[in-house]
């Protein structure tokens, strides 16, 4: 059975230095879907106004706007798109499969999120968090994946999934937060494998900031 297609190119509402945007951005190109992109002036409090406020009351990027089907949060975007658009591939069907995307999802949410992410928010923008608990974090979180990715090609097994596209850009961005990629051989691997795929879209970068101490 031919794989649907939208009807209509989807929008996506976006900032282009956010990762959990550029997740939504990097699968909608990777699966070759019609998208066009509608940037969110954070600064100027774009994400408050009420008609962003009624697609996604948390006032946070991405949102996806599917024809009627209106999508926030960065996995459930990945979760709605593969099941609408993907072959089983990207998100498995099978028990064991769907559980260990779901890990790579909850990682998304958690160390990555305070790890990597608040990394790179405290040096790119300036966010009043605790930076050193989120160089620990990530250091934590890189020590254990490390040895992961010396066995595997992709987050679960020898193909890409969903979890490769949740997990892909804060990591690949860590050096802006000041979290060095030096000592990880295979996570800079597996990076190179998630850029060679077709359709791979790249989030702008901005400039490293000085590696932290671990």
């Amino acid at each position: 059975m031919p794989l649907a297609r939208p009807d209509r190119p989807i929008r996506l509402h976006s900032m282009r230095l956010s990762g959990h945007a550029h997740r939504a951005k990097l699968f909608l190109s990777l699966l070759g879907l019609p998208f066009e992109t509608i940037e969110v002036d954070l600064r100027a409090g774009e994400q408050r106004t009420p008609a962003f406020l009624a697609m996604n009351p948390f006032g946070h990027v991405p949102v996806i706007e599917d024809g009627e089907t209106i999508v926030f949060d960065s996995n459930a975007i990945l979760v709605y798109l593969a099941k609408r658009y993907a072959d089983a591939s990207w998100l498995p069907e099978d028990p064991v499969g769907a559980a260990q995307a779901t890990q790579w999802l909850a990682l998304a949410a958690g160390p990555i999120a305070y790890g990597p992410c608040a990394a790179r928010l405290v040096k790119v923008f300036g966010n009043d968090l605790d930076y050193d608990a989120a160089v620990r974090t990530a250091i934590k979180l890189f020590d254990v994946i490390e040895p992961m990715f010396g066995t595997r090609a992709f987050a679960i097994g020898a193909q890409p999934t969903i979890a490769d596209v949740a997990a892909y850009t804060y990591i690949a961005h860590a050096p802006e937060g000041g979290i060095s990629l030096v000592p990880y051989p295979n996570l800079r691997a597996w990076l190179a494998r998630v850029e060679a795929l077709p359709g791979f879209v790249a989030m702008p970068a901005v400039a490293p900031a000085p590696a932290a101490q671990s």
